[in-house]
């Protein structure tokens, strides 16, 4: 799909857009809705200068600070998400990346988790070694995530200790490894609209399994805790049109679905979203697991129409 015809499709009315990311939803996926929960198993003291983040050095935002948890605690999360009904755990580190001591310990829990067979573990952990990532598939791992976070043509505004290039030569990485692939972003963060259509443009060449799409949240202390809100509709047009570049990508609502879209959280997933992220965020709580519970029942009931 070529740029121009990705701005065009920004430009349809909203319901006809939905429409249209909605029909590929059904084609490729059917009714198949998938759930997931991060946990945080190393959080704070990151070297990198990401501006939305509550986690790097450089901002002042008292967030809880502590070195990678035991592996029986990183278990134990797991069990509880899968109780919580998520299909996928994901073990998610601060940092820029692991060293081989964390990397083992990481696989030990992937090795375990995957023994008890309750829920399928996820990682991310930063920049990794093609030797680290084969690692932890070796340990039964089978879908790692690194997000672009934003379209190359706005990245530098948002990050300067790492490049968009550093961030697909991971992917690469990790695909090599023999790996699954979950890739997405941040919208809202004073981005045009222009960047969010190179972002799902530059995502359907990744062709990743998995897309998160996470919605500012606006942290105190962070470069970005007073940008602009964007405006819900745009938010939708967003995921629809992610779905549209990316036919067959599970579209996945992340962080800052809750606070940002409010009573117009189910409408996303009229417009070719088919995950959410339940459970919290990396220093952010979500909602109650039984009210998402709630809200997905009432989106397959619609589906099934």
């Amino acid at each position: 799909m070529q740029f121009n015809k990705i701005l065009e499709l920004f430009e349809l009315p909203l319901s006809q857009l939905a429409l249209l990311a909605d029909t590929l939803r059904n084609r490729h996926d059917g009714n198949l809705f998938e759930t997931c929960t991060i946990c945080n198993v190393k959080c704070g003291n990151c070297s990198e200068d990401c501006k939305f983040c509550a986690q790097s050095v450089r901002c002042n935002t008292g967030v809880e600070t502590y070195p990678l948890i035991s592996v029986d605690e990183m278990v134990e999360a797991a069990d509880a998400a899968a109780a919580n009904g998520a299909d996928r755990f994901g073990i998610v580190t601060s940092g820029r990346r692991l060293n081989d001591r964390e990397v083992n310990a990481v696989s030990q829990a992937i090795s375990l988790i995957m023994e008890r067979g309750q829920i399928e573990p996820c990682a991310s952990l930063g920049i990794l070694s093609l030797d680290q990532f084969k690692r932890l598939k070796d340990a039964g791992l089978n879908r790692f995530h690194h997000n672009i976070e934003t379209a190359s043509s706005y990245f530098p505004q948002i990050t300067s200790t790492h490049t968009f290039e550093d961030r697909l030569h991971t992917i690469d990485l990790a695909r090599e490894a023999g790996l699954s692939i979950c890739c997405g972003g941040i919208i809202g963060m004073g981005e045009s609209r222009e960047d969010r259509a190179r972002m799902a443009l530059e995502l359907a060449k990744i062709a990743p399994d998995s897309i998160p799409v996470n919605i500012l949240m606006p942290i105190p202390g962070t470069p970005l805790e007073n940008y602009q809100r964007i405006s819900i509709s745009e938010a939708l047009r967003t995921i629809a049109v992610f779905r549209i570049a990316n036919p067959r990508a599970t579209i996945r609502l992340a962080a800052g679905r809750e606070s940002f879209l409010g009573d117009f959280m189910g409408m996303a997933f009229m417009a070719g979203a088919n995950a959410m992220m339940i459970g919290g965020y990396l220093t952010q709580r979500g909602r109650a697991v039984e009210d998402d519970q709630g809200l997905i029942r009432e989106v397959l009931e619609a589906w099934n129409g």
